[in-house]
């Protein structure tokens, strides 16, 4: 097995595990939440509700973040497997930071190439993680969405 791979097998597990846990959480809650319900008083309902609302939103919010890892993951399969894959190859300090100068050329690169291709999926996935590369995750995650939503339209059409 490739060092990647095991990373990647690592990461999953790790994340599987994590979102356990998370599940015993939120069952935890979902129960003391049903028997402030149960009581028959107005607080107890009323901190009930509330508190049954955060486990189907934190659970809405962890499918998303799923579903975008996974097609994440088919998108970077797809361009593996037509050589198109991006490599970090960008030069690092000693302590392994970027150096900013290349990431913000590279960045430039990928960002014209989004523009000039907004429908896309592939270009979009090359500039999130231009926009890794230079610092800016939020932008990255943003530009990750993006191409998903791309990408499955794709596969659907």
């Amino acid at each position: 097995m490739s060092v990647r791979g095991g990373a990647r097998r690592t990461s999953l597990v790790a994340a599987v595990v994590l979102t356990a846990l998370l599940a015993i959480y939120l069952f935890v809650v979902a129960t003391r939440a049903t028997a402030l319900i149960r009581t028959g008083e107005p607080v107890g309902i009323v901190l009930g509700i509330a508190f049954w609302v955060l486990p189907l939103l934190v659970l809405g919010l962890v499918a998303k973040e799923w579903r975008l890892a996974i097609d994440v993951q088919r998108m970077a399969d797809e361009l593996a497997d037509e050589g198109r894959l991006p490599v970090d190859d960008l030069p690092r300090s000693p302590g392994g930071r970027i150096d900013r100068a290349v990431a913000t050329e590279a960045f430039d690169e990928a960002r014209r190439r989004a523009e000039a291709e907004p429908d896309a999926w592939s270009s979009w996935y090359l500039l999130a993680f231009a926009y890794d590369a230079a610092g800016d995750r939020r932008r990255a995650r943003e530009s990750l969405r993006t191409a998903s939503r791309l990408h499955r339209s794709a596969v659907a059409g």
